[in-house]
């Protein structure tokens, strides 16, 4: 039997890389024959993905992928830029070798999954980069924004993003570390609006929806 986290995270990338695009139903029925597990189990599963803003669940309409309008998106990214650019001379003062250490090593996943053209990894690991250096500037309230923002941004780039949005275009992350490195906290600032501002301008939103068959989806 697959167990429950490996459920959530295959309905959860197939809707990251787009196999689940925005509007499709997610029945709890086909959902649990193919996974052989109850359908209580199921509904665990559609839940933390409706907590986490993956999709929505209607009462007597039951759950489909989430549909960002292109107005959230926009908003979303504003919203980025104006706190995580904000939060950037707290992380300059908090600043530490082993943060350095330590976001490198989520880079290197990053750039990993970029070269094996697994879009869904490389959106993971782009959220999971700007959350933990939200982190350094010790305040848990914005940071608190800034994963919840990453996270919807995350949906934003599955639905309406390109390889550009998380490729070399945007900018690698690598450089910013070298300006905190180097307490170059104004070109940090600007660094991070612009590859933001990138991401957000990489955005289409003329993309066309698609029937699924769940059982050549989760082979």
């Amino acid at each position: 039997m697959i167990q429950y986290d490996a459920i959530y995270l295959k309905i959860r990338d197939a809707i990251v890389t787009q196999q689940l695009v925005p509007g499709v139903r997610l029945p709890e029925d086909k959902l649990a024959e193919r996974f052989k597990v109850s359908r209580t189990a199921i509904r665990k599963v559609l839940q933390q993905l409706a907590i986490e803003r993956f999709i929505t669940i209607q009462p007597n309409k039951g759950a489909e992928v989430r549909t960002p309008s292109a107005t959230e998106a926009q908003e979303v990214f504003e919203s980025r830029i104006l706190i995580e650019t904000g939060l950037i001379p707290a992380i300059a003062k908090h600043w530490q070798p082993h943060h350095a250490e330590k976001l490198r090593k989520v880079i290197e996943q990053e750039d990993r999954a970029k070269d094996e053209n697994d879009f869904a990894a490389a959106i993971r690991y782009t959220a999971l980069f700007h959350i933990e250096l939200a982190k350094v500037a010790n305040n848990d309230t914005l940071t608190q924004f800034v994963e919840q923002l990453a996270f919807r941004s995350s949906l934003i780039i599955a639905v309406f993003g390109t390889k550009h949005s998380v490729g070399c275009d945007c900018g690698s992350h690598i450089e910013l570390i070298s300006l905190l490195d180097n307490g170059e906290v104004n070109a940090a600032k600007t660094w991070m609006e612009h590859h933001l501002e990138i991401i957000q301008n990489s955005l289409v939103f003329d993309k066309d929806n698609k029937a699924v068959d769940f059982d050549t989806l989760f082979h």
